[in-house]
């Protein structure tokens, strides 16, 4: 495939000609024809296929050079009527420089975007702005760009504050900026118009050309040649080696060559694989049509001309050029926003930029991405044309989506992705909204694309073929879009505004209609289902609708006009979403407890059920924002509040809820798993806000509005428990109703699901407009529930919490209210734990607990009251009162249905054989009953009188039932309960209750006692009834307590006879007590293990404390103590050279073979430093890893090796846990054993001992560096046996096993190679030097930085360090048994001879450089602890020099 070079040489006749071109000539030939156009035309069509495509090679500096000068010269000679670098440096020298940074993204370049000025997430500025400006300093997130975005720094609508950085301050003096056009004279302006319209225009024809063979009129060349090339497009279907493969086959070409095609393919969007005659590439062409052609559409190839192709690339080069103009002058920018926006003959859609946009599906990636730079560099740097051309984009705007629907390339390379330029300025989407009504246009032309119904006109996703499902994804971007434009809620509203938005809900109400009920699910009887049904999809679209939801309504919250009319809209709309929905609805009428009401048959276990209910969810988002915003007060005449049907409000949402219960109930197992998945993302976090916490809202206003008892037994029928509760000796029949247990199991799951649902509906009040709360009262209750299951990280916590549509959860403004945060331990992350204050808020039935977090957090708030010593009770919290529209609400805890069921439950737990209740069930009646009673005491406190309250919750659980069946009241259930053995785990709960009730009682005493109220015949028999229950109470009250007293009695006489029997053994053991409690307390104050009568040095040195140390591996979780015989554990270690102490950066780098590291130069002009994470894991884990890293990174295709964090080629790796930056390893090694005080020497014994061991290095020394023979002779003479320990000869057992052994050579080889930038080599002798060097510096650096911060020494070392440094100085005192042994102890004699010879040099050495004290001192303190027996007094010098 390769040509000869030769092909490539420009021809001679084009040198020639080149001689004797002149651009200047050019240009003035220009300036007197008539028509331009033609001419410039001609010369294009002239040479721009003798620079472009001549060969199969291609040739960029050669074409560009000669482009430059034959083509692009002229045209700007022509513009400036000068010569262009004197002409265009006068346009830059007048220019007014835009206050818009502008600044063009690339692939992979970081942006910032401030957390707290941003108007929404898509404000980001580059790294320069983001530098110069206020938000260094704010919270600000940190991400890396796809491509074609640019920096906003100096646009005012992105900003809330700081929109300017240092560069882009505009300058107070050009406060009212004049036309820049003004600068410019009226023959320049001409000109510039002229020249701009030519090139534009032939770009454009040329990029959008779609003919093969053929040229547009007046570029036909002189002399056509017969060359063709096979022109190869990008695809987003195939994959690369299906490419190489195919091209391999096609045009004969080796592998190498075939990845450098498809590399350029997949980069620009096309290339060419053969040059040649039209046949010659024909073939090319119908090899890879046919090899790609058998699983889908085939490679898109053409066989193009040479001369079309030259002129394209022209094209591009042209638009460049005009981009790099204008960049010289905003006059120009705007000249060439005029020349792109005028309109053409043809009118509608015919300026060049509509051309350019409705044709962009049709170009190449290479020729998108430069037209798409050259928009954003000129139209939206402009506000005025910015604007005009979102007009046009809006007006185009379901056509260009259409085509992306049919485009296979990603939305980064489509002209819609422009959108986010656009949408995203808020004064321009409320332009678009009025003027082009764009909301409306886009969720119109989302709805086009979803075509797919079922007959009801419902979406329909389980029969998607693969082609709908590939555009279903494509289609989400419109939700994107939409999204962008609703953003930014409107401060002011007019008239058209409110108009256009209405109609835009309108729309959105009609998509909403489409979901409403589809996906809907039936119960599986008998058989499992067969095949898993589509569900993702729905859910997809929910998900990707959340925050479009959210941000409708929060549109609708700032105007009171527009919130009226939406909420009519929307009960429209559910009214006739209910017309359709007909399935086994039969009218009934239910009966309970003297109230009876009309509803509907309808079983959740029989019927269709649908999960998906966005208009009833939406209504009820306006129902709360009625509250919020005291509309439905201040207006209630214009609210349709008398139209509602409550049962019809609350029966969808309840049939959700029914289905979940049963779904926990085990009742719908034959369903398979997609069931199971759509439960848990109704309840996800991705998700409740409006789904699951929109449908409780929803039964909370339909319940309102009803008659709780009603209310209650809709509830029950729905539930399929209205049998259990309604039969009048329920309390008794329930227990021999059924013997089946699955059946059992499964009512008992309802119930509690049931009563679970009450608490809900009653007790969730933190959502504003639903109870009197601010809106942070909402995520700290969130937070609060959280931190009531464990301690959690911040990020654990920003996962638990909702996001909003700017990505933000609220939390970082509330959690210093609830939690106080804990630094990083040993674990390696710090941890938020809930304050003391807050725990009385906690709610073992919270709303958004599963069923394990419900479990973890009971166990956690016990465990945390055992240890106060507290009582075991965990009574619901006390509640916001609701808001007016929600305030009856309350009167659902006093009906007499509910009383009814808590005192059925009560009395099947007062019969523990019956079998058919559970301890969840009882555990939630209560709770109920702790609710009633909470609400009661509330509202006694906040009410001035007696008789201003209406909720007497007491009275209605103390009284008994009616005739004929005279049950037992619910508080005599209670009393009775209190002592049930059966029942010993509520007996806090239930005292806790009974309290309460006194409580209350005495309550209403004190305040009936300072007001006269007249009593009533039915006063006066309550208070008979309360009189005689007062009294039932009293008498088993001094029964239990007499049983109390005559229990301790007996156990009191029990352990008194015992001690009588076993008198001698109890003596011995009080003899024990008291003789380890002496000794102990002799040790306490003994001044040994006193930390202020330690001793470090000298005679009485004290004995450390041996620490048995424990670890835990990361990677494969197992303990493993520290032992110098066990499996090595090491630490993530990286080790690099530094010059950060350097005194002297300009020192020559030393020649790293021959250079000896022992003695470092005081300018430390480098060093190696040694960091750690301080994560821990055993030697075998992380070498599986290693090598898991190294083959992952061979098996990574070559064009996805994109530049990364980390060189696996250069031994570097992450961390597995925390992802830290390594290169290699430390071994953790246990200390050193000292000895005891007792053992040092005295001072006749340590000069002898010291006299030994100099003349033994001496010894040593010569022996090394042989001298004269007679020096040898006269020092033989003097030499006296050494110990043991220090003969030449001696050779130490290594203490250590095998693994720990090769992970000292492995983090000693690492330390040399990274210090000295050589080969690693583990026989090196300077191998132990550049450790010990190492393990110094780093000591040193980390002393520095604490006295920069003036922290004392070892005092505020975090944990990772702390482990460095211990592991670093063990190492340096172990690394001796992995290195040679005569190496390690001449390098010693060397370093001590320094310190103790007077002239700072041993004998026979020449004179050192000066020496870094300090760090000589640590290394001879890193490294001394030579062998084990080599512990005389000049060893321990160590202690002194540091």
């Amino acid at each position: 495939m390769a040509a000869a070079e030769s092909d490539r040489e420009v021809p001679s006749a084009l040198c020639t000609e080149f001689l004797n071109f002149s651009a200047k000539d050019t240009a003035s030939k220009w300036l007197q024809v008539t028509d331009l156009y033609k001419e410039v035309y001609q010369h294009l069509a002239r040479y721009v296929p003798k620079i472009y495509c001549l060969g199969p090679n291609l040739n960029p500096q050669s074409e560009d050079l000669l482009a430059q000068l034959l083509l692009q010269a002229p045209l700007e000679w022509y513009l400036c009527g000068e010569d262009p670098s004197t002409g265009l440096a006068k346009l830059e020298q007048n220019n007014q420089p835009s206050q818009l940074c502008g600044h063009v993204f690339r692939v992979g370049e970081p942006t910032y975007s401030c957390r707290e000025c941003a108007a929404d997430p898509t404000c980001v500025l580059c790294m320069q702005c983001f530098l110069g400006s206020v938000h260094k300093e704010h919270r600000y997130r940190m991400t890396t760009s796809g491509g074609g975005g640019f920096c906003d720094c100096g646009d005012t609508e992105a900003w809330k504050k700081g929109p300017y950085c240092q560069k882009h301050e505009p300058n107070i003096s050009d406060s009212c900026q004049e036309d820049p056009l003004a600068h410019l004279s009226t023959d320049m302006i001409a000109r510039c118009y002229n020249v701009f319209a030519i090139v534009l225009k032939y770009a454009v024809d040329m990029l959008t050309w779609d003919k093969e063979d053929e040229l547009p009129p007046g570029l036909e060349p002189p002399d056509r040649g017969d060359t063709y090339y096979c022109m190869l497009f990008n695809d987003e279907v195939h994959t690369y080696e299906q490419v190489i493969y195919t091209l391999q086959k096609a045009v004969n070409c080796t592998q190498k060559e075939a990845v450098s095609f498809a590399t350029t393919v997949d980069r620009d969007g096309r290339k060419s694989v053969r040059f040649g005659d039209f046949a010659f590439c024909e073939q090319a062409k119908s090899v890879i049509v046919r090899n790609t052609s058998r699983q889908s559409k085939p490679l898109r190839v053409q066989v193009m001309h040479s001369s079309v192709v030259a002129h394209q690339c022209f094209a591009l080069k042209a638009l460049h050029w005009l981009g790099h103009v204008i960049g010289y002058s905003d006059a120009l920018r705007r000249i060439l926003c005029q020349v792109g926006l005028e309109r053409g003959p043809e009118g509608e859609n015919s300026s060049l930029v509509d051309t350019l946009m409705l044709c962009d599906s049709k170009m190449w990636k290479g020729a998108r991405n430069v037209y798409h730079q050259l928009f954003m560099s000129s139209l939206l740097m402009d506000l005025k044309y910015k604007k005009l051309f979102a007009i046009q984009f809006a007006k185009n705007y379901r056509r260009l989506q259409t085509d992306f629907m049919e485009d296979d390339h990603e939305r980064v390379v489509s002209v819609t992705s422009l959108s986010v330029q656009l949408f995203t300025v808020p004064t321009m989407a409320r332009m678009l909204i009025t003027e082009e009504n764009l909301m409306t246009t886009i969720i119109r032309t989302f709805v086009d694309h979803l075509r797919h119904r079922d007959l009801q006109g419902r979406f329909q996703f389980e029969r998607y073929t693969a082609q709908q499902a590939f555009k279903f994804r494509r289609v989400q971007s419109l939700i994107g879009d939409l999204k962008y434009v609703l953003i930014s809620r409107p401060t002011e509203w007019s008239d058209q505004l409110r108009e256009k938005f209405l109609e835009g809900l309108d729309t959105f109400l009609e998509l909403f209609k489409c979901m409403q009920g589809m996906d809907p699910v039936v119960r599986q009887v008998g058989q499992h289902i067969e095949m898993e049904p589509e569900w993702e999809a729905a859910f997809t679209l929910q998900m990707k609708l959340t925050h479009i939801i959210s941000m409708m309504q929060e549109w609708c919250a700032t105007d009171e006009r527009v919130l009226i009319e939406a909420y009519k809209k929307c009960l429209t709309a559910l009214t006739h979403c209910h017309s359709g929905f007909t399935d086994g609805e039969q009218p009934i009428t239910l009966s309970m407890c003297g109230h009876s009401v009309d509803t509907i048959r309808y079983c959740v276990s029989q019927e269709k059920v649908s999960i998906h209910l966005p208009v009833s969810r939406l209504l009820a988002g306006l129902h709360v924002l009625l509250s919020k915003m005291e509309v439905a007060y201040r207006f209630p005449e214009q609210l349709p509040l008398s139209e509602l049907s409550p049962p019809m409000l609350i029966e969808h949402p309840l049939r959700c809820l029914v289905l979940c219960a049963q779904v926990h109930a085990g009742m719908w197992r034959r369903n398979g798993f997609s069931l199971v998945n759509q439960i848990y993302y109704y309840h996800n976090v991705k998700c409740r806000v409006e789904m699951f916490d929109k449908d409780l809202i929803m039964l909370q206003a339909g319940a309102s509005m009803m008659d709780p008892n009603h209310f209650l037994m809709i509830v029950l029928s729905r539930f399929e428990l209205y049998h259990i509760f309604s039969s009048a000796d329920c309390r008794k029949s329930y227990n021999r109703e059924n013997t089946n247990k699955d059946v059992v199991q499964q009512n008992n799951t309802l119930i509690e699901e049931m009563l679970h649902l009450i608490m809900m509906v009653v007790g969730e009040r933190f959502e504003a407009g639903v109870g009197q709360v601010e809106g942070c009262d909402e995520i700290k209750r969130e937070i609060i529930h959280q931190l009531c299951i464990r301690p959690m990280a911040h990020s654990e916590l920003v996962k638990a919490l909702p996001e909003n549509e700017n990505k933000e959860t609220g939390m970082e403004r509330v959690i210093d209210c609830v939690a106080s945060f804990k630094k990083p331990g040993v674990t390696g992350r710090g941890l938020y734990e809930l304050r003391p204050e807050c725990a009385k808020q906690f709610n073992l039935y919270f709303h958004h607990y599963s069923r394990a977090d419900q479990s973890k957090a009971e166990e956690a708030q016990r465990k945390l009251k055992r240890q106060n010593g507290e009582d075991m009770a965990l009574p619901p919290p006390m509640l916001p009162p609701f808001s007016p529209l929600f305030a009856s609400l309350v009167n659902i805890l006093q009906c007499d249905v509910l009383l009814g069921m808590l005192g059925a439950v009560l009395q099947w737990a007062v019969e523990p054989s019956g079998g058919h209740w559970s301890e969840s069930m009882l555990q939630r009646v209560l709770h109920l009953i702790g609710m009633g009673l909470l609400e009661e005491q509330q509202q006694l406190k906040n009410s001035s009188e007696d008789h201003d309250v209406s909720f007497n919750f007491t009275l209605k659980i103390s009284r008994p039932g009616e005739a004929p069946s005279n049950t037992a009241s619910v508080l005599a259930l209670l009393e009775n309960l209190q002592n049930a053995p059966h029942l010993e785990v509520h007996k806090d709960m239930i005292r806790w209750i009974l309290k309460m009730v006194a409580s209350i009682k005495t309550m209403r005493e004190l305040t009936a006692s300072t007001y006269t109220v007249t009593a009533s015949g039915s006063h006066g028999q309550e208070e008979m009834v309360c009189d005689k229950d007062k009294a039932e109470r009293k008498r088993k009250a001094e029964m239990a307590r007499l049983r109390r007293e005559k229990i301790m009695a007996q156990m009191s006489e029990m352990q008194r006879h015992f001690i009588n029997e076993n008198k001698e053994l109890f003596k011995q053991s009080l003899e024990e007590l008291y003789a380890s409690a002496s000794t102990s307390t002799s040790l306490e104050h003994s001044p040994t293990s006193s930390d202020a009568a330690l001793v470090c040095v000298g005679p009485r040195r004290s004995r450390p404390r041996e620490k048995r140390q424990v670890v835990t591996c990361i990677l494969c979780q197992e303990e493993q103590e520290i032992r110098a015989d066990s499996k090595a554990m090491v630490l993530a270690a990286f080790v690099q050279r530094s010059t950060v102490m350097s005194k002297n950066r300009k020192r020559p780098p030393h020649d790293p073979e021959h250079y000896d590291p022992l003695f470092m130069h005081p300018d430390l002009s480098f060093g190696t430093h040694t960091g750690s994470c301080g994560h821990i894991m055993h030697s075998h884990c992380w070498q599986r890893y290693f090598e898991a890293v190294q083959a992952k990174e061979q098996r990574r295709q070559q064009r996805l090796r994109v530049h990364t964090s980390y060189d696996v080629g250069n031994g570097e790796f992450l961390c597995p846990l925390c992802e830290c930056l390594s290169n290699t390893v430390i071994p953790l090694l246990p200390g050193t054993k000292g000895s005891n005080g007792c053992e040092q020497p005295g001072l006749g014994q340590w000069l002898k001992i010291s006299g030994q061991q100099i003349k033994a290095m001496h010894s040593a020394h010569r022996k090394l560096h042989p001298v004269s023979v007679d020096a040898v002779e006269e020092t033989v003479e003097e030499q006296c046996p050494a110990p043991e320990s220090f003969r030449i000869d001696y050779t130490p057992m290594s203490p250590y096993s095998s693994t720990i052994k090769e992970m000292l050579t492995t983090f000693g080889t690492a330390t040399y190679k990274v210090g000295l930038k050589v080969h690693p080599n583990e026989q090196d002798p300077r191998v132990p030097i550049m450790c010990w060097g190492s393990c110094a510096y780093t000591i040193q650096s980390i002393e520095r930085l604490l006295v920069d911060e003036e922290k004392p020494l070892f005092g505020s070392l975090p944990c990772r360090q702390d482990d460095c440094l211990s592991s670093l100085a063990r190492f340096g005192s172990a690394c001796w048994t992995a290195a040679s042994q005569p190496s390690v102890q001449g390098h010693y004699i060397r370093l001590v001879a320094v310190t103790l010879t007077p002239n700072g040099s041993p004998q026979g050495q020449g004179s050192h450089p000066p020496l870094k004290l300090v760090h000589l001192s640590k290394c001879i303190s890193a490294g001394m602890d030579v062998p084990p027996g080599q512990k005389g007094t000049v060893w321990r010098c160590r202690c002194v020099l540091c």
